[in-house]
Parts: C-alpha cells; structure tokens; sequence
C-alpha cells in the first residue's frame, strides 16, 4: 500500500473547508482525486465514502460541544437518508465500471454539483433581498418532519451513489426549508446527520468492491487533523466569505463533469470572477466611504 503525500496535502485543504463549511467532503475531494489525481471515478466516490465515515464523525463531536446540533431534525433526515445511501450504492455497482458507466456517474455528479452552487446563490439573493438574518436558535427549531425526510431522501441516494449530497446538496436545500437559522448551525446539524448516512453509503461501497485501500488511507491522514482544526474555526468563520468561494469550487467541478473543455472552463471560470468582481463594485460601491465631519 502507497500513500499518496499529494493526495495527502490535498485532502488536509479539503478537509479543513469541511469542517469550516460543512461542504466540500465529495463536492471538493471526489473531483480532486479524479481530475487531479488520476483516480476512477466509481474508486473515487467509494474511497472518499470510507474516509468520510473517520472525518465527518470529528466536526460532529465538536459542534455537538458547541451547541449547534438539533438532534431531533438529524433523526428525520436519517430515516429518509441511510436507506436511499444504499439504493444509491447499489445503483452505481448496477452501472458497472465500464467507460460509458463511467461517463454517466461523471454526468450525474457535474449535474448535482451544477444544481447544488445555483441553489447556494439563489438562497444568497433570496436572503439579501428579504433582509432575512439567520439568527434563530438551533433547538428552538419547528421542524417540518415530511420534508425534512425528503431531503434526507434527495441526498441519501446522491451521496449514495456519488459520495456528493451531504455538504454540497442537503445543506442547501435545509437552508431553503429553515431559512432563519445561521449557517454555523445548519453545518453542526448537517455534519452530525452525515455520520449514519456516510456510514451506510461506506457499507454499500465495500459491498460492491470500488474502495481503493491506498487512497482511502491517503485521504483519511490529510483529512482527520484539518477537519479538526476547521470544525473549531467553523463557529468563528465569515460565512459571507466562505460559502462563496465554496460555491464557486462547485460550480468550477460541475462544468468540468458535464463535459465543458479545459479552455472553455478556463474563459467561463474567468468570466464568473469578473462578473462576479464587477458585481460587488456595484453594489458594494467601496470609493464611496463615508466621511465623518470633524468636532
């Protein structure tokens, strides 16, 4: 067995956004072990699956500390997660790991990427717009157990069976149903809920057989000790300058799965900064600073 430094280091950086973001465990390192790093895809989601199940219980542990879990809302995302985690795997094994099997996973992981960074802005322009500021109190939730369940449903089958869903898919669609709630808290909740359902969604790729020893053990040394570090930080953390430079990796991947050109997601990517840049100038309008008349 081989472990990878460079998969090290780079699960260390993925690992870190994980704990500070509660995205980025397949949205980040399942592209990265296959654009960067060579890895088959269906080896990819199944090894990353297994590491998860060593890192996401760490960020749990410490926002179960901080307060910022809502037990009873974990409970019914689990009941609809951990079965579809399994239909999920046994549909990838069904694909098979032949080159056009291949080609579709790469397909339905861009579009859960691709769905999952549009959804983060829209919520971003719904909460500008409403001037809503989450700040409710995590166990003071009402939650809405019907659809809570279904979204434990939509993530469990897609994390099943691209190891995405948890950080990148299931967060967003919580910010949607419970918009109120600040994101340190949805991260805290969602990172507790994702124990189970990485777990069995593990269990099903060890079933099938695409869990590749040396990656998974590469990916769990760099991860471990950065989640660590970002689950502390996570409490502390600028939201506002996190999630966007979150939803923006998402967004670069998804491209990139569906099929877009090296040189055309170059000038997309090159184009969303700008657009982005020339955006917040807009709106931001930092030449204009207030001044204060003196005494």
């Amino acid at each position: 067995m081989h472990v990878n430094p460079y998969i090290v280091l780079g699960s260390a950086v993925v690992g870190f956004l994980v704990g500070m973001t509660g995205a980025g465990g397949g949205a980040l390192m399942t592209p990265m072990l296959i654009l960067i790093f060579g890895v088959k895809p269906s080896t990819a989601i199944s090894s990353d699956l297994v590491a998860a199940v060593v890192m996401r219980p760490i960020g749990a542990v410490v926002h179960m500390a901080q307060k910022t879990v809502n037990f009873r809302l974990v409970s019914w995302m689990v009941i609809g997660s951990v079965p579809m985690a399994f239909l999920g795997s046994y549909v990838l094994h069904v694909m098979g790991t032949t080159s056009a099997a291949q080609h579709n996973v790469e397909i339905t992981l861009g579009g859960a990427l691709l769905l999952g960074a549009a959804a983060m802005i829209l919520r971003y322009v719904l909460d500008r717009r409403s001037g809503q500021k989450r700040q409710a109190v995590v166990h003071e939730l009402v939650v809405h157990p019907a659809l809570t369940v279904g979204i434990g449903m939509i993530g469990g089958f897609v994390v099943g069976m691209t190891s995405v869903g948890s950080g990148s898919l299931m967060i967003v669609l919580l910010l949607f149903l419970y918009p109120m709630l600040g994101a340190n808290q949805l991260v805290g909740t969602d990172l507790t809920q994702a124990v189970p359902l990485t777990l069995a969604a593990a269990l099903g790729a060890l079933a099938f057989g695409h869990v590749e020893l040396a990656v998974t053990t590469s990916v769990i040394i760099g991860s471990v000790p950065a989640v660590l570090v970002g689950s502390f930080l996570s409490s502390r953390a600028p939201d506002r300058y996190i999630r966007p430079v979150i939803t923006f990796v998402i967004f670069a991947s998804g491209l990139k799965y569906v099929g877009v050109g090296t040189t055309a997601l170059g000038w997309i990517l090159c184009a969303t900064l700008l657009g982005a840049g020339v955006t917040w100038l807009a709106y931001a309008r930092p030449w204009q600073v207030d001044r204060v008349p003196p005494p």
